[in-house]
This record gives structure tokens, C-alpha cells and sequence, in this order.
């Protein structure tokens, strides 16, 4: 049975920083991505940043140049850096992985108010 544990989220102030991080209970080698998504209230899930075993990474413009995906895979642990929070980036953050199907972790709020 696949399972993702997600840890890291939060109350921050704006300009503050968090940690996200996401574990699958499998092998790297089971993985083809991880990627990390969010939804805000009364909004649609979006994708965030994305990453592959190999390194390779993609984010939204939202986020690019704040936000630092990167990916342990001895662990098979995603990492989501998060700097320079806004109050837009608000929401319930998922973890996803692409291996064999498609899974999805609990959710993690961040909130970031002054």
C-alpha cells in the first residue's frame, strides 16, 4: 500500500519561509514524478513545481524564483523550499507522485498572515 506522509505547513508572515516535505513509502526507482500542488479557497488545484528522480523541474510563474522544488531520492522525499510567502500563496498544499498511478497525499495548510 502506497504511502505519502507530508510534513511542513504552517502560519507565516509575509516575506517569511517554509519546508515542505513529502515521503513515499516506496523506492525511487517506483517513482516517475513528484510534484507539489495547491488549492486555495473557492479556487481550482493548480500545480506548483514538479520534479523527476533525474532532476529535471518545472513551476508555475506564480512561484518561480520563490519556490525551490528539489528531491532526495534516497529517501524518496520531495522538498518544497517556499521564500518570500505572500498572502496569495494561502492554500492547502498536496503532494502528488506519478509512478504506476497517480497518488495524492493528505493536504498541508499554509497560511501566511501578519
Amino acid at each position: 500500500q502506497v504511502q505519502l506522509v507530508e510534513s511542513g505547513g504552517g502560519l507565516v508572515q509575509p516575506g517569511g519561509s517554509l519546508r515542505l516535505s513529502c515521503a513515499d513509502s516506496r523506492s525511487i526507482l517506483s517513482i516517475n514524478a513528484m510534484d507539489w500542488y495547491r488549492q486555495a479557497p473557492g479556487k481550482e488545484r493548480e500545480l506548483v513545481a514538479a520534479i523527476t528522480p533525474g532532476g529535471s523541474t518545472n513551476y508555475a510563474d506564480s512561484v518561480k524564483g520563490r519556490f525551490t522544488i528539489s528531491i532526495d531520492n534516497a529517501k524518496t522525499t520531495a522538498y518544497l523550499q517556499m521564500n518570500n510567502l505572500k498572502p496569495e500563496d494561502k492554500a492547502v498544499y498536496y503532494c502528488h507522485v506519478l509512478s504506476y498511478g497517480s497518488y495524492w497525499g493528505q493536504g498541508t495548510l499554509v497560511t501566511v498572515s501578519s
